[in-house]
């Protein structure tokens, strides 16, 4: 059988063969569109994430919305794996030590920017050992109370009874070192006032024991406490910042109450180990902000009063270093210590 080409002369058969091979070749392309990346392709199995206090705190409030919308966008699931203990700094330290081969990420936060201040024996460095990836959410602080372990109805009447009996008062928080903790000494600096700190293992059994009535107020994010807040179980007597927030705008702000430079939040945000490969950074990112982006998670951040930020990368980078710089002036202007 004579070849199709067989009576082309022989430099437009040339030409004809060449684009040939190159139309072959792009065919082979298009038929394996991944090529070298399908190798790296992100994720391909269950994704660990590492989030350093027990279920239910404010981390939690978060996480759980994130890896449902994640697990569905992506068809692979994020594995929530608490790992409580010393101010956040325990989960931290699990993380900073799992491989870096893009199944293993850390939920962190406001909390592990003070950590560097308060633990001075860290076997971990937050800016050295993990890659920052995205920020995912921030929420203000609230003063919340129990209604029914305390007559105070209002933030002054609250303070007048703090004044009267220095010590005598207490706060949880989700251990020392954590925002909550520096949440609660700054306010003692700014109110020239003295409560005793009570540290727990994370917000979860911090706000619980406030339920329970067994400490007399919390300095919580608002993420947490927003449910509880709604359902009257406590009550928030100031939100942190110049103005109120949103999603409870019958609560007022610390700068309305006196307290214009009592501007704290709690934030979170997701790393890797440090040598994550750079592609599976990119993906990871844009997962996690396609996540936080759909109408699921915004009305879940909205009901918390929480904002998401998508702050990522470099950018995100600036911003823990100044977050760090910030807390250890606020620990050595109080002398907070590990209790």
């Amino acid at each position: 059988m004579s070849s199709k080409t067989g009576n082309i002369p022989s430099g437009t058969r040339h030409n004809f063969l060449t684009r040939r091979q190159a139309i072959l070749g792009s065919a082979a392309v298009a038929a394996f569109p991944l090529g070298v990346a399908a190798q790296s392709s992100w994720p391909s199995k269950p994704v660990n994430l590492v989030v350093p206090f027990p279920a239910g705190g404010g981390t939690d409030a978060f996480a759980r919305p994130l890896a449902a919308q994640f697990s569905r966008l992506t068809g692979k699931t994020l594995v929530i794996d608490n790992r409580g203990g010393a101010g956040g700094t325990v989960g931290a330290s699990v993380a900073a030590k799992a491989p870096a081969d893009g199944y293993t990420l850390f939920m962190g936060g406001a909390h592990h920017m003070i950590a560097p201040s308060m633990y001075p024996k860290l076997d971990y460095d937050i800016e050295k050992d993990f890659v920052p990836l995205i920020q995912v959410a921030s929420v203000p602080q609230v003063l919340v109370v129990n209604p029914k372990h305390t007559t105070a109805a209002t933030f002054k009447e609250l303070l007048a009874q703090i004044r009267k009996s220095p010590g005598k008062m207490n706060y949880a928080s989700a251990g020392a070192g954590s925002v909550h903790h520096l949440a609660g000494e700054l306010f003692k600096i700014q109110t020239k006032t003295f409560i005793t700190h009570i540290p727990y293992r994370g917000a979860g059994p911090a706000l619980q024991d406030l339920i329970a009535g067994n400490v007399d107020m919390n300095f919580d994010g608002l993420g947490s406490s927003a449910a509880h807040i709604k359902g009257g179980r406590i009550k928030a007597m100031m939100v942190a910042g110049k103005q109120r927030n949103p999603a409870f705008p019958d609560v007022p702000c610390a700068a309305e109450l006196g307290l214009p430079d009592y501007n704290v939040s709690t934030w979170y945000g997701i790393w890797g180990p440090k040598g994550m490969p750079t592609d599976m950074q990119k993906a990871a990112i844009e997962s996690i902000r396609k996540a936080c982006q759909t109408d699921e998670a915004k009305a879940v951040w909205a009901g918390q009063g929480a904002l998401f930020p998508d702050v990522e990368g470099p950018q995100f980078a600036s911003l823990i270093s100044s977050e760090i710089q910030r807390w250890a002036q606020v620990v050595k202007a109080s002398g907070a210590k590990l209790d």
